[in-house]
């Protein structure tokens, strides 16, 4: 047995991807020189097969570990910038909501959120559990933009953010690594890998990252209020049972004890708050597949996971210390705490040969998939009687199959369907219970043709949908004797509707090694029915949130990615996206239509650019460049974010098995905004309406130092 390093391939095994999928058109000789070129073939392992990226027809993003190093990014917050029309919204410590071409949730209170982007993993799904996105010893980052139904079912109506870990190896290899940053940050962490024997192998990594944040509390004297201590465990295994069966291990651990004090009434970094908040999160997730090719033309593989979280998110709602503004003010705090249990099993059978099909060579595959989600809520809330408690539970049960046939020796055909059934139980303490159920079906059909080996043309149509629900907090708070204005307008918001998303899109996509270049570039419309978007009802700082359904409305743009090694001292890479997007409908409480508005968190034009140059041997110089126009904060209002071009650097030297970096990040320290509202908050003038912002990350300047072995 060959026990170098295991292949990109066998990663994809422990993604539950079991083979390669070849490029249309490719041969002996281009794979031989895709080996000897200074640029490497990226292979995506997040879909239903592994494949070299130019070989998805969709608009895929891949961030590799070594640019995830390079711009010392230890969560995705700072990552995610890099893949074009993707975007973020904080409201915690962490920005752990996103949003792909414009559509996708910004935050979560009172009632259980369907997400637009699906979040996996290591094939695990943790989906709305954005916190859990650290990505120390992560392999890299695959961001699927458009729908993913056929693949994830309605976690993934928008796109996909995939997280692998770095691949098994069966041999000893791994990495120390240890960092110092301004802001009172310090990490560290381990990382090793290695075969127990000739069929066994495991890596595992742990890793500490502490911070005091960047928020400074002047009542307390305090500057750790928004802190950061978050504590990420993983492992991974494979064990080649048999000649024929292979057996995949995974293991999560996440303690994250953050702090929540991020908004300030005087619209910088100083807060006033008395009683500051927390962001945390303490989780367990395990996952075993098993991959057997024992049978003649096929291979079935089964999967099945655990995830189990706990969570609090509280925060001092008034932002403000008592005695601020004597016979004005209001005074509380708001604690969400929550326990999520979830199981999935899926079974899939793979064609590992191509069959005869109405006379066209075909691969083909289909599975089943079931999930069942408990999330139970407890809300202690200073307005409140007594606390707040409910319970969502969801079961989903999916089919799904998938086809690929060559129309000729240069065109493939592409089609598969996903129908998918939902039955949601909700009840809470105040006596409101709903049973919300719907099945909903999505889908694929995409054209492929190769111009040449590792370069195609493709044209694709996607259907992605999510599932409905309940607004149990607009139910909850129809007696609110404050909310009295309302009572009318919350009864009518009981239920919302499912949404679905028609994506059709066009690209061309090419790995060229021998011009050491990969390039890829589309063009998307999208359009939304029944869009599903998020809104509040507020009188004097009493805020209830809701889910409505918009008529429909449209999302269209183009995306492009560059990397280029034009001499072997020397790599360049840039990537940008054009986003138009508009509300054909939206009605708000006020009764203003947003008809013809931009969405929400949908910035116009976003970019990112960069360089390395190495100066002499073992030193090199890194510069990026992320930039983004301005965007609307929330469908609810008309306050708008500021555009911004961040800037970074990173100069790295390797020393032997020795990794020395001085990093910066905002290296001009910009001032840019992550989240905003439009209300009336501050007692000192009588809760006049005005906009409050939270600040993205100022300028970090740190050293980190690294023994590979």
């Amino acid at each position: 047995m060959n026990k170098s390093k295991v292949s990109r391939a066998v990663l994809s095994a422990l993604a539950l991807s079991s083979f390669s999928f070849v490029a249309l058109g490719d041969d002996a000789s281009s794979a031989e020189t895709t080996t000897q070129s200074p640029i490497e073939r990226i292979v995506v392992v997040g879909d239903f097969r592994a494949r070299g990226v130019e070989d998805v027809a969709g608009s895929v993003s891949v961030i590799q570990g070594d640019d995830i190093r390079a711009r010392q990014a230890e969560h995705l917050e700072s990552a995610l910038i890099m893949a074009p029309n993707v975007n973020l919204a904080s409201g915690a410590s962490r920005a752990s909501f996103f949003q792909i071409r414009g559509i996708g949730e910004r935050s979560q209170f009172v009632d259980p959120i369907n997400p637009s982007v699906g979040l996996i993993i290591d094939g695990i799904n943790y989906s709305g559990i954005g916190s859990a996105g650290t990505l120390f010893d992560i392999g890299q980052v695959e961001v699927f933009r458009g729908p993913q139904s056929t693949r994830y079912g309605a976690d993934a109506m928008a796109g996909v953010i995939y997280l692998g870990s770095e691949p098994l190896e069966f041999a000893p290899s791994g990495h120390v690594e240890a960092l110092w940053a301004n802001y009172n940050t310090y990490a560290a962490g381990v990382a090793f890998g290695n075969a127990l024997n000739d069929r066994f192998a495991v890596r595992g990594s742990l890793y500490s990252y502490v911070s005091d944040g960047f928020q400074e509390n002047i009542f307390l004297n305090r500057k750790d209020t928004q802190n950061q201590d978050e504590l990420t465990l993983r492992l991974n295994a494979t064990w080649l049972a048999t000649d024929d069966l292979t057996l995949n291990f995974t293991y999560h651990r996440f303690d994250i004890d953050n702090g929540y004090d991020a908004w300030s009434l005087d619209g910088n970094r100083q807060t006033l708050s008395d009683t500051p908040g927390r962001d945390t999160l303490d989780s367990h997730a395990g996952r075993i597949g098993a991959i057997y090719t024992g049978n003649p033309g096929y291979v079935v593989e089964v999967m099945a996971s655990g995830l189990w979280a706990e969570s609090e998110y509280s925060y001092d709602e008034d932002w403000a210390f008592e005695g601020i503004a004597p016979g004005w003010e209001y005074n509380s705090f708001d604690a969400y705490f929550r326990d999520r249990e979830q199981m999935e099993l899926e079974t899939r059978v793979l064609s590992d040969e191509p069959v005869q099909f109405l006379g066209l060579e075909t691969e083909w595959l289909y599975g089943i998939y079931y999930q069942q989600r408990r999330q139970d809520l407890d809300r202690e809330y200073t307005f409140l009687n007594t606390p707040f408690s409910s319970r969502y539970d969801t079961d989903r049960t999916a089919v799904y199959a998938e086809l690929q046939q060559m129309l000729s020796e240069r065109l493939r055909l592409t089609y598969g369907v996903r129908w998918e059934r939902y039955d949601n139980d909700y009840a809470d303490s105040r006596g409101i219970v709903a049973e919300p159920s719907d099945s909903a079906w999505g889908g694929r059909v995409s054209l492929e043709y190769a111009l040449a080996p590792m370069q195609q043309l493709y044209a694709t149509a996607t259907r992605g949908f999510k599932a409905g629900g309940v607004n149990g907090e607009a139910l909850g708070r129809v007696e609110d004797r404050n909310l009295e204005d309302h009572r009318e307008f919350l009864e009518a918001q009981a239920t919302f509707a499912p949404e679905y998303l028609t994506s059709v899109e066009v690209g061309y996509k090419a790995f060229l090694p021998e011009h050491s270049l990969s390039l890829q570039v589309n063009a998307f419309y999208s359009w939304r029915d029944d869009m599903q978007v998020n809104a509040y009802v507020e009188r004097n700082g009493v805020f209830v949130t809701y889910m409505d359904n918009a008529s429909d409305g449209t999302n269209q743009g183009i995306e492009a990615s560059i990397d280029y090694v034009p001499r072997d001292d020397l790599r360049l890479f840039a990537s940008y996206g054009y986003l138009e997007t508009e509300f054909n409908d939206l009605l708000l409480r006020d009764g203003t239509n947003l008809r013809g508005r931009r969405q929400a968190h949908a910035p116009r034009h976003q970019a990112h650019l960069g360089g390395e140059y190495r100066i002499a041997e073992g030193l090199t110089l890194r510069l990026e460049m992320d930039g983004r126009t301005g965007f609307y904060y929330s469908n609810t209002h008309n306050q708008q974010s500021s555009s911004y071009a961040l800037v970074h650097g990173h100069l790295n030297y390797t020393w032997q098995d020795w990794e020395f970096s001085l990093w910066a990040r905002n290296l001009f320290d910009r001032d840019y905004t992550t989240r905003g509202f439009f209300f009336g908050n501050d007692p000192r003038i009588e809760y006049a309406p005005r906009t409050y912002v939270q600040w993205g990350e100022p300028r970090r300047v740190g050293f980190t130092a690294r023994y590979r072995f």
